[in-house]
């Protein structure tokens, strides 16, 4: 990746230390039905919409490692509640922007509904998250908290490039601080 000026170089500068993971890695058979039904759910491991935090209290990280926990940088798989928040909801991929806690991270939706010109969607391509091969767009709006038990898989690592667009993006509009 070559590293430009401006914000967008200094957040590549920033993140440029961070190893990147392999491009795909299991952290449990989402085809298990007591998997696939209940992961990130229900429960005190249930994944949530949280208002976003104010500027000191969310660092966009990027430090993803293959090692079966959702690491900022990576795109997970667990259950997104709809926004009606009636307990419905589906199994999709999510980009970790963050640490929350010990137990959980901040993390923005991903859809491959193409949302071409929408301000609070950035499209970020195709990758190995999406069986099918489909683009895909960052919903910069939501914020999610995600349970380490919460994640049914981890999916991929997003690429150092496209990641740093996403932290731009999110600093840009909640003024989050940015880098390990």
């Amino acid at each position: 990746m070559a590293e430009g000026k401006g914000i967008i170089g200094a957040l590549s500068r920033l993140f440029g230390s961070a190893r990147s993971a392999p491009a795909s890695v299991s952290a449990g058979d989402a085809s298990d039905p007591t998997r696939a039904d209940h992961t990130g759910r229900a429960g005190s491991a249930a994944t949530t919409e949280v208002a976003p935090p104010g500027p000191d209290a969310l660092r966009i990280t990027y430090a993803p490692l293959h090692d079966g926990d959702p690491d900022a940088g990576e795109i997970v798989w667990t259950w997104v509640p709809y926004a009606e928040n009636d307990g419905r909801g589906k199994d999709r991929p999510v980009l970790v922007i963050g640490r929350q806690d010990a137990e959980r991270v901040f993390a923005v939706r991903l859809t491959s509904k193409s949302h071409d010109g929408d301000r609070d969607f950035l499209s970020i391509g195709a990758g190995a998250w999406d069986s099918q091969g489909r683009p895909s767009w960052v919903d910069i709006e939501q914020l999610y908290s995600v349970h380490a038990s919460g994640m049914r898989r981890e999916a991929s690592a997003l690429d150092l490039e496209r990641f740093v667009r996403v932290a731009d993006a999110l600093h840009r509009r909640y003024g989050w601080a940015v880098g390990n």
